[in-house]
């Protein structure tokens, strides 16, 4: 016997489910431009099955996730958060619970402008959309001669 499913979705759904992921970067953005980094976490599954990926290393979890962007950014001789901004956004639904963005990311802050790009898997809870697995990539950096 041969069984089809077939997701029916309303034409309205995706637009609505991009918009409202897109919604979670911008109050991201928003916060980290406050130097609040809890409102920016917020966007972020709070679980211990969270996976963040950033050069070459693998955080595994919630709150070592935020223990990373403590010691990055705000720890005592750090300069502020800076300025982020996200652009080349590019959504692509994975299904009527997930979807992932593509983007690049830039960061101003002490005089120096860093740049990357960055692959969020995004899952609805019954609480909105949150980002389940981060894998953020900056380019090397040239050996200096």
């Amino acid at each position: 016997m041969l069984v089809a499913f077939v997701l029916v979705l309303s034409p309205s759904a995706p637009a609505a489910d991009e918009k409202a992921v897109r919604a979670v970067l911008d109050a991201q953005v928003a916060a980290w431009n406050k130097g609040d980094l809890d409102g920016f976490m917020a966007g972020y599954w709070k679980d211990e099955a969270l996976t963040f990926i950033s050069g070459g290393t693998l955080t595994q979890g919630w709150e070592p996730t935020r223990e990373r962007y403590v010691k990055r950014y705000q720890a005592e001789g750090k300069d502020k958060m800076g300025t982020l901004g996200f652009d080349e956004l590019h959504h692509v639904p994975l299904g009527p619970d997930a979807a992932m963005v593509r983007g690049r990311f830039k960061l101003v802050r002490g005089g120096q402008t860093d740049t990357g790009r960055f692959t969020l898997v995004f899952r609805k809870f019954p609480d909105g959309w949150k980002i389940i697995h981060d894998h953020t990539s900056v380019p090397e950096k040239p050996e200096k001669k």
